[in-house]
């Protein structure tokens, strides 16, 4: 997942090596832009396809072990980075719980009780609960501003899902499970932010931390493996698949780029995100899109734009 001091209003990573600076012309930010828009929003409608052949936990175990692989041949066997050492292997293990093990976790299993457009917004809020999480881990003030832009965004997902909650494709119980898992992934954040990674590359940290994220939601996954529910069809892999790769590992590659150039430019395109996951929803998974789905968008982005500007006050304020 994604982390931008933009946004969230705490201690910059150290040590993070960062990709290479994109090019200055405009027109190649816009492309990355977009294309980084399109490829992260597009991860609840990736998973709701996979679903339709497997369990989610099998799918999750399944996309953690492919993108853990590609990260790590190419940190340690193209750019011949060094393994990680001492207690960087326990923040590694800790780190992975949190943003592997149990957010993915219960993000891929909350995603059979929600539409794809419900799940995209909910990730779009993460900036949110993040800086509300952050108010207890790391000691910063709580303002009126993020109380308000919290209880905004949440009003807007429950405003999209308003009129499904009457079938099957959203529940109560789906709702609940999507912000546990964001609060999983706030705290994760906030971790791993506060750590000294002691300059471990990127691929390094994410390949360990995806790897065994996954190794730990392997034994749940054998557990309730039931063989009838899993048919490893076109739906599964190429749902699977494209998680690991474009979604984890190319959508975060470019997201570092954008970041590189112009951090505050580049949470312009976290806004619009969830713009592009309802389109893609409704175009591939045929999510309905109505006046309650335009106007909790609107909400969201409403409570996104409050959370942005008290950030960027609060560090200009440090």
């Amino acid at each position: 997942m994604l982390a931008n001091k933009e946004f969230f209003p705490f201690k910059k990573q150290r040590g993070i090596v960062n990709f290479a600076p994109m090019p200055a012309k405009k027109y190649q930010w816009l492309v990355a832009g977009l294309v980084f828009a399109i490829l992260w929003s597009s991860a609840s409608t990736a998973t709701k396809i996979a679903l339709k052949a497997a369990q989610p936990l099998i799918i999750a175990v399944a996309r953690f072990g492919v993108a853990a692989l590609i990260m790590l041949v190419i940190a340690h066997g193209i750019l011949r980075k060094p393994l990680p050492k001492g207690k960087e292997w326990s923040q590694l293990i800790i780190y992975g719980l949190l943003n592997i093990t149990v957010y993915l976790g219960l993000y891929v299993i909350a995603m059979q009780q929600v539409t794809a457009s419900i799940g995209a917004l909910t990730v779009a809020v993460s900036p949110v609960f993040i800086s509300f999480m952050s108010v207890f881990f790391l000691k910063k003030p709580l303002s009126g501003q993020i109380i308000l832009a919290i209880c905004i965004c949440l009003l807007g997902i429950i405003v999209v899902a308003w009129p499904l909650l009457d079938g099957a494709s959203v529940t109560p119980l789906g709702l609940t499970l999507l912000v546990a898992s964001m609060l999983s992934y706030s705290v994760g954040t906030i971790y791993f932010s506060s750590r000294n990674w002691h300059g471990m590359h990127l691929f390094v940290i994410n390949g360990w931390q995806t790897l065994f994220g996954g190794l730990l939601l392997l034994p749940v996954a054998l557990f309730t493996y039931k063989p009838l529910l899993n048919h490893f069809t076109w739906n599964f892999w190429g749902g699977t698949l494209w998680l690991a790769i474009p979604v984890s590992i190319g959508a975060v590659a470019l997201w570092l780029a954008l970041l590189k150039q112009d951090a505050v430019k580049a949470g312009m395109w976290l806004f619009i995100s969830p713009v592009f996951g309802i389109i893609i929803a409704a175009l591939w998974m045929q999510d309905p899109v109505s006046i309650y789905t335009i106007a909790g968008l609107l909400l969201v982005l409403g409570g996104l734009a409050l959370s942005h500007f008290q950030a960027r006050k609060v560090i200009t304020n440090t």
